[in-house]
């Protein structure tokens, strides 16, 4: 994959994570929270709208991590428009290593709750950056 495109594949996987961050942080409110609810309920199948996340606890948790992902999102943008056009190789590395760390504590906590769904679904994520990180930088595209 060229360059040009490794980027633009990035800063819209960045994007896709800021705005999931932006999503989680609405659930924090009770009159924005239906998505993220629905979300939740999903996640800890079946459908039964027990999962309304209406506790304290969960809300403030919720806009913790929506916080959390949101400024992820950020910093996955800005290694992916400011180091990876000027040193791929670091830009990879430092990308690939938090998304390993994300990926493995998440899936694992994500399981250990009882939402083994979450796990399954972290793949979408986690692919949206492997696969243009997939080889290391090329300057003949693919």
């Amino acid at each position: 994959m060229s360059q040009e495109k490794t980027i633009g594949w990035l800063k819209a996987a960045s994007a896709i994570v800021i705005a999931f961050g932006l999503l989680m942080l609405l659930g924090a409110h009770p009159a924005t929270s239906a998505p993220i609810a629905l979300l939740a309920d999903i996640i800890f199948w079946p459908l039964d709208g027990q999962q309304a996340g209406s506790a304290p606890e969960a809300r403030l948790l919720g806009a913790i991590a929506g916080g959390i992902l949101s400024g992820w999102g950020v910093m996955l943008w800005q290694l992916s428009t400011r180091l990876y056009p000027q040193d791929p190789a670091l830009a990879r590395t430092l990308i690939l290593s938090s998304l390993g760390v994300w990926f493995v504590t998440d899936g694992l906590a994500s399981i250990a709750a009882g939402a083994a769904l979450n796990a399954v679904l972290n793949i979408g994520f986690l692919l949206l950056f492997v696969i243009p990180l997939w080889r290391p930088a090329r300057t003949i595209p693919i």
